[in-house]
């Protein structure tokens, strides 16, 4: 009889003492929808259990029902989630709804061989994986499964994340959404029409690839072999955009290149609304970003990347690192709320798919007001100034002009505000 999962919920009830609650919440409805989401699990389970093989007996299924039942009730909400974040990254809530959304996806754990489990606890089981960190031994070992079964949901769960929920959660803004968030980063930044900042991030893999995937390509400027993740977000650090197809010792700036992204933007399918007038010039919406990056007309960077330009120059550069500052922030809250991208310990081939689920799963808590994080900084990336090719020069030359304008902008608006 395996009860991995009462287990594990049993683990949740013993919460040591002096827990702050973060997220008190007060109405009193909360308990009741706690219980018709527990009642409604506990109806899937039942139904999955019936076509699972060998794995939750009906006995063991109304054990499972009556445990969660007696136990969950005296459970404050407050508490709960409190716990729940820790061990999952999301509140209880955000859980049961995450498990709705994944649930049909789920269903083609019935052709891989293995255990099988309930959804609830199949999603649990690769959240805390994602969430800790821990290796596959530890993971399986605490949920008493074997390690296949550990390695056969993760792939399920995170590709359905990385594929079927990215598009849902992860969208280029448009309409009022872009208009919006334009109006933040000004507030921000004193800067007009910026919407987002992008940067890349390397993903520490856990070991050197093999000699099939040519280790050498993974070995990054910090000298650890990873893979190269690219973030585009906005204002309250929600992505828009997310990339991960390069190994770590690409540039930042090839990998923009290679990315979807960077077409949509050079033909113009993407951030073509809300244009504003200066000076007689149409300026679209754009995104920032550091010296790793050319100066296009959709991508602007500081005019100099050590502050030895004009007075003037310095302050335009000043409040433009001031926005882009918020990408850096965001992959500190990503990687510290996901712990395994701080060292991927899943196999290559499994990689990319699996940070792009942890980010899909970072919208998921911003979007859901999901208490921040404690942030796991990036190491210094220091990498070399960004050129644009050969064949990209009128967009440099648009982005120069752009830039400068924003400048003069910038310029008169303060002067007429003193």
């Amino acid at each position: 009889m395996d009860f991995s999962l009462m287990l594990m919920l049993s683990s949740l009830l013993h919460l040591p003492e002096g827990f702050e609650n973060p997220n008190i919440e007060t109405a009193s409805s909360v308990p009741l929808l706690f219980f018709t989401l527990i009642s409604a699990l506990a109806q899937a389970a039942a139904l999955y259990s019936q076509k699972s093989r060998d794995y939750w007996s009906d006995e063991q299924q109304k054990s499972f029902q009556s445990f969660i039942t007696e136990q969950m009730r005296s459970l404050e909400p407050a508490v709960r989630d409190t716990h729940w974040r820790q061990a999952y990254g999301m509140s209880y809530p955000r859980f049961a709804m995450l498990v709705h959304e994944v649930k049909p996806y789920l269903l083609k754990q019935y052709i891989y061989g293995g255990e099988n489990m309930p959804p609830d606890a199949a999603v649990a089981m690769v959240l805390y994986r994602l969430s800790s960190g821990h290796n596959l031994r530890r993971i399986a070992a605490e949920y008493k499964v074997e390690s296949a079964t550990v390695t056969k949901y993760t792939d399920l769960v995170t590709k359905a994340l990385a594929t079927k929920l990215y598009s849902k959660y992860v969208k280029i803004p448009s309409g009022e959404v872009l208009v919006g968030i334009i109006s933040a980063f000004k507030e921000l930044t004193g800067l007009q029409n910026m919407c987002g900042a992008i940067d890349g991030s390397h993903i520490r893999i856990h070991k050197r690839p093999d000699k099939n995937y040519t280790p050498g390509n993974y070995k990054c400027r910090h000298h650890s072999f990873a893979v190269l993740l690219q973030i585009v977000c906005d204002h309250q650090k929600l992505f828009w955009d997310v990339c991960c197809k390069v190994p770590g010792s690409i540039d930042d700036a090839t990998h923009l290149r290679g990315s979807s992204l960077f077409r949509k933007l050079t033909t113009g399918e993407v951030l073509i609304e809300s244009h504003v007038m200066i000076k007689g010039n149409h300026i679209r919406p754009y995104i920032v970003g550091d010296w790793g990056y050319p100066l296009f007309s959709f991508l602007l960077t500081p005019f100099t990347g050590n502050g030895s330009g004009t007075p003037a120059q310095n302050f335009f550069d000043e409040r433009l690192m001031k926005g882009r500052a918020v990408v850096e922030e965001a992959i500190g809250l990503l990687k510290g709320r996901w712990k395994i991208l701080q060292n991927l310990n899943v196999g290559l081939n499994y990689s990319a798919q699996t940070v792009v689920a942890c980010c899909v799963l970072h919208n998921i808590c911003v979007l859901g007001g999901e208490p921040e994080v404690p942030i796991t900084p990036d190491p210094n990336e220091n990498g070399p100034i960004a050129r644009a090719l050969d064949t990209e020069r009128s967009l440099n030359y648009f982005g120069e002009s752009i830039r400068q304008l924003l400048l003069e902008d910038l310029q008169e608006r303060n002067m007429n505000m003193v």
